[in-house]
């Protein structure tokens, strides 16, 4: 599988090519949100990552020191299943795992999804790492990184993909998180981190890779 942003950038050109008028509408929120700093709040590099403890697709509850228990942190916050830009992203961290795990770090990936609808079986069986559902975005606000959606998409979401953000997120049908990525080390201490509001793009699992070399 070629680089990520390869992936993500060919999507984009896939949909400017069959809806232009949406993808200009995005393209207008996202410069918005970047003039209203939206992300500026994010966890820095430095600081301590807050800790939480939230659900597994299977109910379980996975917490964030027992996790760090283990070694190093990857979290990635993703919008949900529903969403292509986050599944090329899933899929690229899979062909990563076992050089993220040979640095001995453990990947979370956390959406608000409710924990039954997060992936399917099948999905589940071939992602081997921690899927966590933070249905109200409260992980996701503490890391500095939810975002009240546009309400442009949000009609795209309802109308357009027949999405029903409310009964995915048993209840929060408005807020999501912005795609972000956070390295912590086995303090929970933050050593690098990927913020950006344009939904389209992600960090390149490289970099992460790269970063996770830093730390040993």
């Amino acid at each position: 599988m070629g680089k990520l942003k390869v992936q993500t950038d060919a999507k984009i050109a896939m949909g400017r090519k069959n809806n232009p008028d949406f993808m200009k509408g995005v393209d207008a929120i996202i410069e918005k949100a970047k003039a209203f700093q939206l992300g500026k709040d994010a966890m820095k590099v430095g600081e301590k990552a807050p800790h939480f403890e939230l659900p597994n697709p299977k109910g379980k509850l996975i917490s964030l020191p027992s996790l760090l228990d283990k070694g190093p942190v990857v979290i990635t916050f993703y919008r949900g299943s529903w969403c292509p830009y986050c599944n090329l992203q899933l899929r690229a961290l899979q062909d990563k795992l076992n050089e993220i795990h040979a640095l001995g770090a453990t990947l979370v990936a956390i959406s608000p999804e409710v924990p039954d609808g997060s992936m399917t079986e099948n999905e589940m069986s071939t992602m081997e790492f921690t899927v966590l559902s933070d249905q109200d975005a409260k992980v996701a606000s503490q890391y500095g990184v939810s975002w009240e959606v546009p309400e442009f998409l949000m009609d795209h979401m309802r109308v357009d993909r027949n999405l029903d953000l409310k009964k995915i997120n048993n209840g929060n049908a408005t807020i999501l998180p912005i795609p972000a990525t956070f390295i912590l080390d086995n303090d929970g201490l933050i050593k690098w981190s990927y913020v950006n509001v344009d939904y389209r793009t992600r960090s390149e699992p490289d970099e992460i890779i790269e970063a996770l070399k830093n730390l040993s």
